[in-house]
């Protein structure tokens, strides 16, 4: 919706990170000093892709201008974990 520039505190990814499984909070602080994080910039109408597992993050703008995203996610089947289920209508 709107650009994603370094500015405006993108994506950030730690590649290759999803093929490691589930990951502890002291496995992803290890990895934050073993892997250099990629920002993904995309101009305003662009689409980034990634896998749910993958390392990332974003940090607070550091501009004035909004940072609007539109955020989906797809799955195989509807029982994500034990305590989430979503009805389908």
């Amino acid at each position: 919706m709107d650009d994603s520039t370094s500015a405006n505190g993108p994506l950030r990814v730690l590649p290759g990170t999803h093929r490691l499984g589930l990951l502890s909070d002291e496995r992803i602080g290890l990895l934050r000093h073993e892997i250099v994080p990629v920002e993904c910039l995309s101009p305003a109408g662009g689409v980034v892709a990634m896998r749910p597992l993958v390392v990332h993050a974003s940090s607070k703008s550091r501009e004035a201008r909004p940072r609007r995203v539109l955020h989906i996610e797809y799955a195989t089947r509807l029982d994500l974990a034990p305590d989430i289920v979503l009805a389908v209508a």
